[in-house]
């Protein structure tokens, strides 16, 4: 298995379950790791025979803008759906972060890990 990354997309949106976090939009920081197989566009050359991550990041950026969430597990889950659904990754690694959302701590967040993890 192949991994396409993306690191540190960024996105600002309401999340939260304290008043304030509800009411004004927080910056959050968005990395994937999709598990897939690119040997066919490795071979061919062409981006249909993969994964690609502009479409990645449009369509979650449009997808995240459109809701809201309380958690950022609920948001991790979230986009790990989209990649295995819509995008057919095999297996993907969501890391998302809130930077400077306590003081004294430069990012807090979740990671988690969905699909068929790829061999050791």
């Amino acid at each position: 298995m192949d991994i396409i990354f993306i690191d540190e997309f960024r996105i600002t949106t309401l999340i939260g379950i304290y008043p304030r976090e509800r009411r004004v939009p927080q910056t959050l920081e968005i990395s994937l790791q999709i598990g897939t197989s690119t040997a066919h566009a490795g071979n061919s050359d062409d981006i249909d025979d993969t994964i690609d991550y502009a479409a990645v990041v449009d369509r979650l950026r449009a997808s995240l803008e459109e809701r809201r969430f309380n958690l950022l597990e609920k948001l991790a889950e979230h986009v790990a759906g989209v990649l295995l659904g819509d995008f057919g990754a095999l297996w993907v690694r969501v890391s998302v972060a809130k930077p400077g959302v306590m003081r004294g701590v430069r990012r807090a967040g979740v990671i988690i890990e969905r699909g068929q993890p790829p061999p050791a």
